[in-house]
């Protein structure tokens, strides 16, 4: 544990100071205990409910994380027989055999500030409150648009996806999901390409949205724990949509409204800022300037798909060696991996 205390060398009585003036001292002068294992756990569990991937993948395999390059050991249901029963028969057994997959703890993202005496000794007590809360915005952001493009694209920019003849393609997306001509069995959805995006519409984003909601549908995924992943400017055109009424929701109340989209065809939808996006002829980037892009993408998905590790493994507390303050430094390392890449539906469409 660590103490932040105010320095004792201003004020003096009643005065603040300073070279070529004084002030009257502050009647607020910060004092306070600074626990780095408690406020760690406390951005932790903040980042968790605002970040978008702590939502919509699952957190089952996080496990004891203490620093970059941990490997967490996932292991996966292999696929059982079904076989028909014939009575007096010889019952079959099989010895069942899961796949292991590594969960690598490869990213981290760190903060790091100060806190001047002279500035501490006028602030409040709720400092460390108003860090907290801006280091996990900020955190989140920065690791959503990060783990948002490496989910769908690998480091050249091309789509992390496999074909569907290979079985058991961790860490990608399943080709059959995407594409003009998506559905496992159909063939039959339209999810955009690089080269010819999706034009979303007041007229026709519900028909996109439930065709998404389809496609998971031919791949078996189970509808309980769905979400659907959407830019602000979707959000804005499904407020222009049949959906805004409040009769197509069954509800007194129109979206409009309430301002809250909720439900939508099994999916819990998530409106985030950092999806991918691309200019024309270029690859999807991180971040970026929609009036400047060509395409972005928006996705759907079951929480089993991805899996998600964060945790802040350092936050320290000391002295500036080279002023007078406290140095407040963190750091949080995560992985996340495709573990079910048939439970994701990648959508590219214009804007």
């Amino acid at each position: 544990m660590a103490t932040v205390t105010p320095g004792v060398v201003f004020p003096q009585g009643n005065a603040f100071n300073y070279p070529g003036g004084s002030a009257p001292a502050p009647t607020n002068p910060y004092s306070g205990t600074f626990i780095p294992t408690l406020w760690s756990g406390k951005l932790t569990a903040k980042f968790y409910k605002t970040t978008i991937f702590g939502e919509i993948s699952n957190t089952d395999y996080q496990g004891e994380i203490s620093g970059m390059g941990d490997r967490v050991i996932i292991n996966t249901i292999p696929d059982l027989t079904i076989r028909d029963y014939k009575l007096g028969g010889n019952l079959k057994y099989e010895m069942p055999q899961g796949e292991t997959i590594d969960l690598v703890i490869d990213r981290g993202k760190y903060f790091a500030f100060q806190v001047n005496d002279l500035l501490e000794l006028q602030s409040r007590p709720n400092l460390m409150g108003m860090f907290t809360d801006d280091a996990t915005e900020r955190m989140k952001i920065e690791i959503d648009s990060d783990l948002l493009l490496r989910t769908f694209f690998k480091g050249d920019g091309t789509w992390n996806s496999y074909t569907p003849t290979r079985d058991n393609a961790y860490g990608a997306i399943d080709a059959q999901n995407m594409g003009a001509n998506a559905g496992r069995d159909s063939h039959a959805y339209n999810m955009g390409t690089d080269n010819a995006p999706v034009a979303l519409t007041g007229g026709n984003i519900i028909e996109q949205i439930t065709a998404m909601s389809t496609i998971l549908d031919e791949a078996n995924v189970p509808q309980e724990g769905r979400y659907l992943v959407i830019s602000p400017q979707e959000r804005h055109i499904l407020m222009q949509s049949n959906l805004a009424q409040a009769q197509f929701m069954g509800d007194q109340k129109s979206i409009i409204r309430n301002g809250k989209i909720g439900t939508i065809d099994r999916f819990t939808v998530y409106v985030s800022n950092q999806l991918p996006r691309a200019k024309a002829g270029a690859a999807f980037v991180e971040g970026g300037t929609a009036g400047e892009n060509a395409r972005h993408l928006i996705f759907a998905g079951h929480k089993s798909a991805i899996t998600f590790a964060s945790q802040f493994t350092k936050t320290e507390h000391l002295r500036n060696p080279q002023d007078f303050g406290d140095l407040v430094r963190g750091l949080n390392v995560y992985g996340s991996k495709v573990i079910k890449g048939d439970a994701l539906v990648p959508m590219v469409v214009f804007g």
